[in-house]
């Protein structure tokens, strides 16, 4: 690692609510961080309370970027207008690609206990966008794990980790997704590619970042864009969990409304003229 990234902001995620009232934390794609080059939303949701999340997210459409959905606990049904359906059970994870237009619905198969997870949207380049949908889901045993250093266990979604490849592969944005969980006073060095967007989300416990000449310590709920460099250096301040997350920005204009994320306006009145007419 020659040059270590720091911390350049720290976001706290805003308490909203999707889908059918299911309650949940917006971290990317708030007021405070709309979006993050090449990713237009990060959700965070975690309750114990099935009023929060039993109405679901039922039919809503999607055109222009790709969807991400990490369960860490329950369980949550997905069917789509493709014909496509998948269990989302405790470390599995959803990968869909909406492409030109893809209609579905994602629904608990449980009243009680807690639903936990994260939802990421990552935009696509202008010259997909209206690619083919596609539906890609991992079973916990498809997810790999490593330990990259004493301490520390990291579960590989996306990119690579110590020889590791995680399941997904998307050559447009080439994502690193992990899933990082240090004990106590853990240190871990990460590789991460120059020039990809960086963010890591703390959500148990609290970590510190930068390494001896300048730790920031990240609390739980707590999200850090970083500086440029070719990786990063974690100490867990307490035992904590959190997700790193990297992908190259596609540096391309954004219009955005709802569920559609395209390149221009037109692009957009094109997507609400499609939907309306069944062409998804």
């Amino acid at each position: 690692m020659n040059t270590p990234r720091k911390v350049s902001q720290i976001i706290r995620g805003e308490a909203t609510s999707d889908g059918a009232g299911v309650r949940l934390t917006r971290v990317i794609g708030g007021r405070a961080l709309p979006d993050l080059d090449p990713f237009l939303l990060l959700d965070e949701f975690g309750t114990d309370r099935p009023e929060d999340y039993i109405a679901g997210f039922p039919d809503h459409p999607h055109r222009g970027f790709e969807t991400v959905t990490y369960m860490i606990d329950g369980r949550m049904r997905h069917r789509d207008n493709h014909g496509n359906q998948g269990l989302l059970v405790p470390g599995a994870v959803q990968w869909m690609t909406a492409g030109r237009g893809i209609v579905h619905s994602e629904m608990p198969e449980q009243e009680h206990g807690r639903m936990r997870g994260f939802q990421l949207w990552v935009n696509l380049p202008a010259r997909e966008k209206m690619t083919a949908p596609r539906y890609q889901e991992f079973g916990p045993e498809r997810i790999a794990s490593v330990e990259p250093a004493p301490g520390t266990r990291a579960k590989v979604i996306a990119g690579e980790l110590a020889g590791i490849r995680g399941a997904i592969d998307q050559p447009a944005t080439d994502p690193l997704y992990l899933d990082l969980e240090l004990d106590e006073a853990a240190q871990v060095e990460l590789p991460v590619p120059d020039g990809h967007t960086t963010f890591v989300y703390v959500y148990e416990g609290a970590a510190a970042l930068g390494g001896v000449e300048g730790e920031t310590v990240l609390e739980a709920g707590q999200l850090a864009t970083l500086t440029d460099g070719d990786g990063l250096v974690l100490r867990a301040a307490r035992a904590s969990r959190l997700i790193v997350v990297a992908g190259r920005p596609l540096n391309e204009p954004v219009a955005r409304y709802g569920p559609f994320v395209m390149n221009t306006r037109a692009e957009l009145q094109q997507a609400f003229s499609d939907y309306q007419a069944g062409r998804f």
